[in-house]
């Protein structure tokens, strides 16, 4: 469960700029997932709770990067051809079992620990055997196609932070320690519904007025992506008792409860009123972010609280911006900046100063030029096709007023912000 105290998201006053609510959440949210050992198949895309030291040296012993002969540099000619005799062969798995002797080549192949007193390995393209005698061409450095015992993992070495989120590699240079489990966060518990009579079920009968609920299937599968365990509560009607029973009764076995409408401050929004009902406490954002200015940050018990807005847009970026980093503090995972990379604006824009925008744009690549973003035509907060019709945002910040066309700003990928 979550345990964040009263003040934790307290703010009043002017927009909270998105940087300062970030480091909010890094400084006052604590980490709340316990810590299960899952083996490694079980761990991908898991938060690593304890860090990894390395208790092997990877590669545990000088070994052959190619197939060819393992020699003692001393024995070569630098400037002419150097013939040796072959003597026995080491394969990975079946070492050499003595030392290399003076004047030697062994045959050897790629992984193969070098013998003892070997320290250079030629290519097999590089040499030529004739009964039983290698040719040796000259010009080869010494330690060439050696790679040395440790020079991938040092021992007593940290390999993976506390707080990482594993992946497939982070698994593999786990393996390589003879590891075989990890410590691990457990699943986040959140329960998600959405609010308004407004809203009908996806395959279920729509009545005049009523729109099918996308944002719940749109967050859940945001959830899921970052590996929580989803309870869907379904919609809830837009009247304060049903909300306030909901929110209190999930409140009990949840870390998080998550809404989407209703946090406005309109007379049919009413999670506000529900949650304190419920005896919570709501601490509410006025964001400085558009679109998603309405989000609503709070507790419940132990359970943290996150009301987003009801506008499919809005919703997806706040998700983005906020909750996504609020998931990954709770599993104790670290929060790491969002990774842009530059991109031309194909357009000119106007904005408000004092407040982040995130515009939906497509990419056109330009050969070694940095790409164009175009925006698209339409960008209310409730057009959802402007997503799928998008290749992520273009991310302006507080202090702009304006963006000529042909300016260079922060292009964010959708795979930046999708685990």
């Amino acid at each position: 469960m979550a345990q964040l105290s009263d003040d934790c998201f307290a703010f009043g006053g002017p927009l909270l700029p998105l940087a300062d609510a970030l480091a909010m959440l890094s400084e006052r949210v604590p980490a709340v997932a316990d810590v299960e050992r899952l083996p490694l198949a079980a761990c991908q895309g898991r938060v690593l709770r304890a860090p990894l030291i390395a208790s092997l040296a990877v590669p545990a012993y000088d070994n052959a990067a190619v197939d060819g002969y393992a020699v003692r540099f001393e024995d070569l000619d630098p400037k002419a051809e150097t013939r040796l005799p072959l003597g026995r062969r080491a394969a990975a798995g079946h070492p050499l079992d003595r030392a290399i002797e003076l004047g030697e080549a062994i045959r050897i192949f790629t992984g193969a620990p070098l013998p003892e007193g070997a320290d250079t390995v030629m290519m097999q393209e590089d040499c030529s055997l004739h009964e039983g005698v290698v040719t040796i061409r000259p010009g080869i450095g010494k330690g060439a196609n050696r790679r040395a015992a440790g020079e991938d993992v040092a021992e007593g070495s940290e390999l993976l932070p506390a707080g990482r989120r594993l992946r497939p590699w982070d698994l593999g240079l786990a393996a390589s320690q003879g590891a075989s489990e990890l410590p691990v966060a457990r699943p986040l518990k959140v329960a998600l519904c959405s609010t308004g009579d407004e809203l009908a079920e996806p395959g279920t009968e729509r009545h005049p007025g009523q729109i099918y609920d996308s944002n719940r299937r749109m967050v859940a599968a945001l959830l899921h992506g970052e590996g929580c365990q989803v309870t869907d509560l379904g919609i809830l009607a837009d009247r304060r008792t049903p909300i306030r029973t909901a929110l209190a009764d999930a409140a009990e076995d949840h870390d998080l409860l998550l809404t989407t409408g209703g946090v406005s401050s309109g007379e049919e929004d009413h999670v506000k009123a529900a949650l304190i009902a419920a005896g919570g406490v709501l601490h509410f954002w006025r964001l400085a972010i558009k679109p998603g200015r309405p989000l609503a940050l709070g507790t419940l018990g132990k359970a943290a609280f996150a009301g987003l807005p009801g506008n499919p847009v809005a919703c997806a970026v706040t998700f983005a911006a906020l909750v996504r980093p609020l998931l990954q503090r709770m599993s104790g995972a670290v929060i790491g900046g969002l990774s842009t990379f530059p991109a031309v604006s194909g357009f000119d824009h106007d904005k408000k100063r004092g407040r982040q925008e995130w515009l939906r744009v497509s990419l056109e690549p330009r050969g070694k030029a940095l790409p164009r973003a175009h925006r698209f035509p339409r960008d209310g907060a409730g057009i959802l096709s402007s997503l799928v019709g998008s290749d992520g945002f273009l991310i302006l910040e507080e202090h702009l007023t304006q963006v000529p066309r042909g300016s260079t700003l922060p292009f964010l990928p959708f795979s930046e912000v999708l685990a």
